[in-house]
C-alpha cells in the first residue's frame, strides 16, 4: 500500500505539472532521486508514465516524464456514484417488463465486454473463468460441486452498496452470470436473505 501511495503521488505531480525531470520530481517528493527513478520504472512498466530525451545546448541530454494517456485517464474515477445513479432510474421505470428489458440488455452488455476471458467448454470451466474474473477485482468467488453439478458461490457481493438499497440487481447478475456460462443459473441462495453466500446453480 505504501509503493501504491507513493507511486500515485508522483501521477498526481505529472498532472498537476506536466512533464517533470528526476531532480524536479525528487526535489517535490522530498525524497531521493533513486527512489523517485523506482517510482518512475514501476510507472513506465505499468504504462503509466513515458519517458522523453530533452536536448539543450551542448550539454548531456535530459530526461523528462509524464503521464501516457492511460496515465490521464487514472485518476478521477468516480463509478460508484454514477453506477447508483443509473440504477435509481432504472428502478423509477414503472413498468416491470420495460425494467426486466434493460436488465437483460445491461447483462448481455456486460457478458459481451467479458466474453474474451470467459473460457472452457463446459459450464464448470466457464464458471472458474468468473472466478478468476472477479478475483482480479478483489471480489471473491468460489466454484463447487453439489449433487456432480456446479455450482458459483459469491463470497463477497460485487455491488453491495446496490444490492442494499434493491434486491433486483440480483437478478441483473444471476443473468450476468447466466449469459456468460451459456445457461440459465438459479439464485438457490442469496444474502439478503440471510444467507451466508449468494449461490448460482444451473437448472
Amino acid at each position: 500500500m505504501a509503493t501504491e501511495t507513493s507511486d500515485r503521488a508522483i501521477v498526481d505531480l505529472m498532472r498537476q505539472h506536466g512533464s517533470l525531470g528526476v531532480t524536479e520530481l525528487a526535489d517535490l517528493t522530498g525524497v531521493t532521486a533513486t527512489a523517485v527513478r523506482q517510482r518512475l520504472n514501476r510507472l513506465m512498466a505499468d504504462g503509466l508514465v513515458e519517458r522523453r530525451i530533452e536536448r539543450a545546448g551542448r550539454g548531456r541530454p535530459s530526461h523528462l516524464y509524464s503521464l501516457t494517456e492511460k496515465g490521464l485517464r487514472s485518476g478521477g474515477v468516480n463509478y460508484g456514484d454514477l453506477a447508483l445513479t443509473l440504477w435509481k432510474e432504472i428502478r423509477a421505470v414503472r413498468d416491470p417488463e420495460v425494467r426486466r428489458g434493460l436488465l437483460q440488455r445491461i447483462s448481455a452488455r456486460l457478458a459481451g465486454k467479458y466474453s474474451t476471458q470467459v473460457r472452457g467448454g463446459s459450464v464448470a470451466d466457464r464458471m472458474q473463468s468468473i472466478k478468476v474474473l472477479m478475483d482480479e477485482r478483489e471480489v471473491p468467488f468460489r466454484v463447487d460441486t453439489k449433487d456432480r453439478l456446479p455450482v458459483l458461490t459469491a463470497l463477497s457481493c460485487p455491488y453491495p452498496e446496490l444490492a442494499a438499497q434493491d434486491r433486483s440487481i440480483c437478478a441483473m447478475e444471476r443473468m450476468l452470470f447466466s449469459e456468460m456460462v451459456g445457461t440459465g443459473l438459479r439464485l438457490t441462495a442469496c444474502r439478503l436473505d440471510g444467507d451466508g453466500c449468494c449461490t448460482f446453480e444451473t437448472g
